[in-house]
């Protein structure tokens, strides 16, 4: 079946010397994973290894024949073309860490549109912003609207985090975060893209993102934290 759809790259993996096998999270069928034969190769203009940096936001045409094995593209081009996420050594590294997190979270090989339109929109303002200090902690967040373990803030006014049921609560119990820790937690709840980026100190950003992958690994199946992490830490230190 042949497909015209959006598409972003979430990973690229060498095979062999001049092949890749790139997953991506596509508008029209969720995750798919493609064969590209002679990627490093000049001759190939239309299916240029720079097409698959990590988060890069593509339009294809693709022959989907959905048998569980690795499928072809047929065209490929930009989507939109970034202006500073691959040249900013912050925004890079947040992308490389961010397309890690989204490898190991995103599962199901089952259309998505909306976390597609949120993940599309969220690079973009990534992409045309300088105060981006918070982003990666915000996606992380947000990003679990769609895969089904947002906290439950009805009772937000605990003093503490649950992380295993993912509610707050005034009691402090066994998997519950810290008053401090929980505070921090609440005040990232709070904060949209546009919000301002400095309400964090980098020791508490650090603090928030330890929360946020041990709560990914506890809701999520076989997540395993970021090969990067210790290069964003370094980023941010």
């Amino acid at each position: 079946m042949l497909v015209k759809t959006k598409a972003i790259v979430i990973s690229s993996l060498k095979y062999q010397e001049k092949s890749l096998i790139v997953k991506c999270f596509t508008l029209s069928d969720g995750l798919k994973s493609y064969f590209v034969q002679s990627a490093f190769s000049a001759k190939k203009s239309n299916q240029k290894i720079a097409y698959f940096q990590p988060l890069t936001l593509l339009e294809i045409e693709a022959n989907h024949k959905n048998k569980g094995t690795l499928e072809h593209f047929k065209e490929i081009k930009l989507s939109t073309a970034y202006h500073t996420i691959n040249t900013d050594i912050i925004k890079s590294t947040m992308v490389i860490f961010l397309s890690e997190i989204l490898h190991h979270s995103i599962q199901e090989e089952e259309k998505n549109e909306n976390l597609f339109l949120f993940l599309e929109s969220a690079l973009l303002w990534l992409d045309t912003h300088e105060e981006t200090s918070n982003f990666h902690l915000i996606l992380m967040l947000e990003v679990t609207k769609f895969l089904g373990f947002y906290p439950d803030t009805s009772e937000i006014e605990g003093q503490h985090f649950e992380m295993k049921d993912g509610f707050f609560t005034p009691f402090l119990g066994i998997g519950c975060l810290s008053e401090h820790e929980t505070h921090l937690f609440k005040k990232l709840i709070g904060l949209k893209f546009d919000s301002n980026q400095k309400v964090f100190a980098g020791v508490e950003r650090q603090i928030l993102l330890k929360i946020l992958l041990d709560y990914y690994t506890i809701h999520l199946d076989g997540f395993k934290k970021p090969k990067s992490l210790e290069v964003l830490k370094e980023v941010f230190a």
